[in-house]
Order: structure tokens, then sequence, then C-alpha cells
């Protein structure tokens, strides 16, 4: 966790200079993660800003949010029902990433990036403001997360979709499908 809070440290100090660079990006997507450690879909908003700092490398961080989702499944060793007794429940995830994106040239790029973080999962019907208040708890667990994907723009206004692996470590590394598309804003 302070590894994450002294990267978000380095960011702050590292905006003014980055800002003089050609391109300031602005992005909001939509967001879809599979988690797999409960085989259930969630669906989600979030918001990136990334800062170019050379003609093929950004840096950027966003976050994203994503909506209540249900799932079930049975509670082991206890009798009845095959040996478990079945279950509901809800959970929301929060994620937040930095880090950088190496990109091709011209209008239509393809690009990597490799970013670090965490995933914070709230259980029940907390309001956003709560979960955010848990930041940090046992239920936020930091995040590797590799992936790319192509962008193109038409003078300032951009469309990007990102495909990647959001592994989450909790007793080992836990992997998940995370897609995301949407505009974005180059100044």
């Amino acid at each position: 966790m302070k590894k994450v809070l002294i990267l978000a440290a380095l960011f702050c100090f590292a905006v003014p200079g980055l800002i003089a660079q050609e391109h300031v990006t602005l992005g909001v997507f939509g967001d879809y993660t599979r988690l797999g450690a409960i085989n259930t879909n969630f669906y989600g908003l979030g918001g990136r800003i990334g800062f170019n700092a050379g003609r093929h490398f950004a840096l950027e961080g966003e976050t994203a949010y994503d909506f209540d989702q249900s799932y079930g499944g049975l509670l082991a060793g206890i009798p009845g029902n095959g040996g478990g007794l079945p279950y509901r429940t809800s959970v929301h995830l929060w994620s937040g990433l930095f880090g950088p994106k190496f990109e091709s040239g011209g209008p239509i790029k393809l690009f990597v990036v490799a970013k670090g973080g965490f995933l914070n999962f709230a259980g029940g019907n907390p309001t956003f403001a709560n979960q955010v208040g848990q930041f940090g708890s046992n239920s936020t667990y930091g995040v590797f997360y590799p992936g790319g994907g192509i962008e193109g723009h038409l003078g300032p206004i951009g469309l990007r979709l990102d495909v990647g692996d959001e592994i989450y470590f909790n007793n080992g590394a836990n992997n998940n499908l995370k897609v995301q598309v949407g505009p974005y804003f180059r100044f």
C-alpha cells in the first residue's frame, strides 16, 4: 500500500513538468471486468488522464468503478444440499492504476501498457464514499495490469480500446479479463 501512495506522490510532483509536453489526454470509458475467482461479470465507468513524456511514451493514471453485481455459490462444509448451503451476495469493484504506455506513431496507434495499482472490493450495498473510506482495509489488494490496445483520433477527439489482465494478489495471483472502451480528448 505504501508503494501505491509513493507512486501517487511522484505522479503529483511529475505533473507540472509533463504538462509542458506536447499533449495531455483526458478520457472516459466503459469498463468490463470478468472476475475469475467467482466467474462473474462486472460493468462500470472510469476516467483516465495521460501525459506524453516522449514521442512514443506516455504516463497514465486511471480509475474505474464497477457497479454492484450479485453472485452465488455453496458454503462448503455445511451439511445438506450436497455438502454446502446456497448463498447469494453482492460486490462492487473500485480500481486505480498508474503506469507507462508505449505506442506506435500516427493517427491510428497500437499500444502496450504495464500499470500497477489497487483493486478494492466492497460487499453489500455501501455508497462509493464508504468504499473510498474503507480504502486500505483487508478488502484492498495490489494489482499488476499488463495490456494493450488500439486508439485512433481525428484532431483532438479519439476513441480507444484496451484489453488486459488485471492481476490482483490475494493468496497468489488472480487473473481477470479487463476491457475498456471510450472516447478521449487531446490537448
